[in-house]
């Protein structure tokens, strides 16, 4: 059979019509998305929440015995180098090794916050 003649840009109420549908159902559906998407955004927010409380607890428990298997080891050593350099000198020498590892740690931190803002800062650039 022969095809129908084409159109030249003459529409009809018919055609407009189906298309305005189309344009309604098309932003139903969209709509009907952002919905479904905000919904799994926001429980996906909840799960994340939930959990990292759980994590931080455990993570302040675990930090916390930690602390006291460093006290203990602190208070070993000292005690272990109180009878060989008597207590003053044990104490001293305890606090002073310590502290230098304390010095030592907080040095690299600080080194890598610096390595990180320029980092940063060169990807702002």
């Amino acid at each position: 059979m022969l095809d129908p003649a084409p159109s030249l840009g003459l529409e009809t109420e018919e055609e407009d019509l189906s298309f305005a549908q189309d344009l309604r159902l098309l932003a139903e559906e969209a709509r009907t998305l952002a919905q479904a998407e905000l919904a799994f955004q926001k429980a996906r927010a909840a799960y994340v929440s939930a959990e990292l409380r759980t994590i931080t607890l455990l993570g302040m428990l675990g930090a916390v015995f930690v602390f006291f298997a460093l006290m203990a080891l602190v208070v070993g050593f000292v005690i272990a180098l109180g009878s060989v350099l008597g207590p003053w000198a044990a104490m001293a020498a305890g606090t002073l090794i310590i502290g230098g590892i304390a010095l030592a740690l907080l040095l690299l931190a600080r080194a890598r916050m610096r390595r990180m803002r320029t980092a940063l800062s060169a990807g702002d650039a």
